[in-house]
């Protein structure tokens, strides 16, 4: 066992808690939407045929904002065919993901489960092969409130009060040649500048979210957000982040270590950000929309979509099953996300449902929770106040990735109201048990509330429709607080959570 020594202080303040980084997605991609959230012939099915057992995963699960309906499938996307009556809607080739879409849900379906599911709906509008007039319709059918035809239009079809959704997503992934009508970074930054300031004519008070790279590993990263926000830092407030490419391939000390890689991620978007802010002297600070992140096995057969003649509804596509390891560096890239809430002011885990998912379901029949939903849960339901720097003193191992990391990592939050604080700590150790010896003598009069460990001599075992409570965050017993400091052991490839109160 080795020592590691935290410490813990209400001075290291980095910024509040964000309900928006506890995020998800949901796209028409394979069976997110169809029989994931959606799947009228489910014992459970309510008269919209939303699943009622996915709905309560959802709450459980602790999601604050939902982005839809995409994705690169939003850069083919025809809202209007997803309007009025059902039967009138008409089916559409998914060019993204080789698909049929039927248009059974569409935007007054979605408002509807959002408000069931409890969740902040994120709308993205269609900048690939459509641009500023329909997202103005777009606009104006959810949020109007005036006698024009797309209100009225809405209001006809049953929702009479405007939908007030505040977060809209000006694209997606644009630089990426994937996407359907992809552009460079002048094409996109000026029509995301046109979109953005036509959107705020109708209400100065929208928050839109400008495409940045679709990763750090682009060639384009760093040099698209310049340009992008160069053109559009005055009509937009947040810029995106997108990163999939984190996956064990042989190699778990590296993947273990991954939020190494979104702390770069976020430092670097963060400083190309402030460059153009410094270039144009205003104060206005842009900041981050991390609003696609997950582990994704990319490489897997799942992974590659429908070809040639192939167009289904809802085919089997991304579903990954994860495994402890990928709970436990999920777990870790919520505390990089934490850590940098100063600039990180939403974040979205993609997907909800079935594809590369915390919630699995099968067509009618059973849900589960995947270990991914474990780590999620506990930082939704934890996380609370301010969240502070952990002052860390740990022994570091070599990644062929990305070089020297710490075999432990951990953020805290703290209540300054209650004074109730969590640690969440990951131990990244192939082999070795930690002992964490945290200073709390800054937050004197503290004990243990609780504190659970989510980890299992096999890493890699992954919950099933049988069997997705064998391993699940179990009570930590050796968590304990004497004159100011506690201390409590973590097991190899761990997700920690101790919580704490007055």
């Amino acid at each position: 066992m080795f020592p590691v020594r935290l410490t813990l202080d209400p001075a290291f303040r980095v910024g509040p808690v964000r309900r928006r980084t506890f995020g998800s997605f949901v796209e028409h991609l394979g069976r997110c939407v169809y029989t994931g959230i959606h799947d009228p012939g489910h014992p459970t099915a309510d008269a919209d045929g939303f699943r009622k057992d996915v709905l309560e995963l959802t709450r459980e699960l602790g999601v604050s904002t939902v982005r839809y309906p995409g994705g690169n499938f939003v850069s083919g996307y025809r809202w209007e065919d997803g309007v009025g009556p059902v039967e009138q809607r008409p089916t559409r080739l998914d060019l993204a993901w080789h698909s049929l879409e039927p248009n059974t849900v569409g935007v007054d379906e979605f408002m509807r489960w959002a408000a069931l599911a409890e969740v902040e709906p994120m709308m993205a509008v269609n900048l690939g092969t459509r641009g500023v007039q329909e997202a103005l319709d777009l606009l104006d059918y959810c949020n109007g409130t005036a006698p024009t035809y797309w209100a009225d239009q809405r209001r006809a079809n049953g929702a009479t009060d405007p939908y007030a959704i505040k977060m809209w997503c000006l694209g997606n992934e644009m630089d990426g040649p994937w996407q359907i009508g992809s552009k460079t970074a002048h094409e996109y930054g000026r029509l995301a500048a046109e979109t953005g300031r036509a959107m705020k004519m109708v209400d100065p008070t929208l928050e839109l979210v400008a495409c940045g790279s679709s990763g750090v590993v682009m060639p384009t990263f760093g040099e698209w957000e310049r340009i992008v926000l160069s053109e559009a830092y005055e009509q937009v407030d947040y810029v995106s982040a997108h990163a999939y490419y984190w996956e064990e391939d042989g190699d778990l000390g590296s993947f273990l270590a991954s939020a190494t890689d979104m702390d770069h991620f976020v430092e670097s978007v963060t400083a190309t950000a402030d460059a153009v802010r410094a270039h144009k002297k205003v104060s206005k600070r842009i900041h981050i929309s991390f609003d696609e992140w997950n582990v994704w096995y990319q490489k897997r057969a799942e992974s590659r979509p429908p070809t040639g003649d192939d167009w289904p509804v809802a085919p089997v596509l991304l579903e990954d099953r994860y495994n402890v390891a990928d709970a436990v560096v999920v777990g870790n890239l919520l505390i990089s996300l934490l850590r940098h809430t100063d600039r990180v002011h939403a974040a979205s885990l993609a997907q909800l449902v079935n594809v590369i998912a915390p919630i699995m379901t099968e067509p009618g029949g059973r849900s589960w929770k995947q270990t991914i939903f474990h780590p999620f849960a506990q930082a939704s339901r934890y996380a609370a106040g301010d969240v502070l720097q952990v002052a860390i003193d740990a022994p570091t191992y070599e990644t062929a990735r990305y070089g020297d990391a710490a075999l432990v990592d951990a953020v805290a939050t703290r209540d300054p109201e209650t004074g109730a604080t969590t640690l969440f700590a990951v131990n990244r150790s192939l082999t070795e048990p930690a002992l964490l010896e945290v200073d709390t003598r800054a937050l004197p009069g503290l004990r243990v509330l609780d504190a659970s460990t989510l980890s299992n001599p096999d890493h890699t075992w992954a919950a099933t429709a049988d069997d997705d409570t064998s391993v699940a965050p179990r009570a930590n017993t050796t968590a304990e607080i004497r004159d100011g400091r506690l201390t409590v052991q973590v097991p190899p490839v761990s997700w920690n959570v101790v919580r704490l109160g007055a």
